[in-house]
């Protein structure tokens, strides 16, 4: 079935959004225990809510800050499977981050935090034209016809473009 034939279905859009948010915080807690975890005393859900720890002044601020971007990095991964289709990274994204600001407004108040504005808005950048990339990337790949195995081959000229070189089908050889 053509993409789009499909009725609309929100409880999938729903489905999909949990399943990025959460896999998003998993990463997110991967990389701060990484990262944070052997220069804090004690890990809490302060490093993942609390505005006032993406700071540029000290060394754990630094590893909170490259903890976001990593998990941006991994949620664009993340969108490669949960979305697969390019025009929707950007929308899937922004929800992501709207509900990471909205969890961070109910833990520890409105983010008055410069650094947290910046960090997080070029996260949702990164996630969103990674994922974009690598969707299309995704939607771009050859698509096998044949019912047998493959029976071409792929050359590259120095620009890097393929030339595929046919051989004589088995079907054509019993003819």
């Amino acid at each position: 079935m053509f993409y789009g034939a499909v009725a609309w279905d929100p409880w999938l859009i729903v489905a999909q959004i949990v399943c990025l948010q959460c896999l998003y915080y998993l990463s997110l807690g991967v990389f701060l225990s990484i990262l944070v975890g052997p220069r804090a005393s004690k890990m809490s859900l302060v490093y993942f809510f609390d505005f006032a720890t993406v700071t540029a002044s000290t060394a754990v601020g630094w590893c909170v800050m490259a903890s976001i971007f990593l998990s941006s990095v991994a949620g664009a991964g993340f969108l490669v499977y949960l979305v697969e289709r390019a025009k929707k990274c950007l929308d899937f994204s922004a929800t992501l981050f709207i509900i990471h600001l909205l969890i961070c407004f109910f833990y520890g108040g409105w983010p008055s935090s410069v650094t947290w504005w910046v960090v997080n808005i070029t996260s949702l950048a990164v996630m969103a034209l990674l994922g974009e990339y690598l969707c299309m990337r995704r939607e771009l790949r050859e698509i096998p016809i044949g019912r047998y195995r493959s029976n071409y081959h792929h050359l590259y000229n120095h620009d890097g473009i393929s030339i595929i070189l046919f051989q004589e089908s088995s079907l054509d050889a019993d003819v």
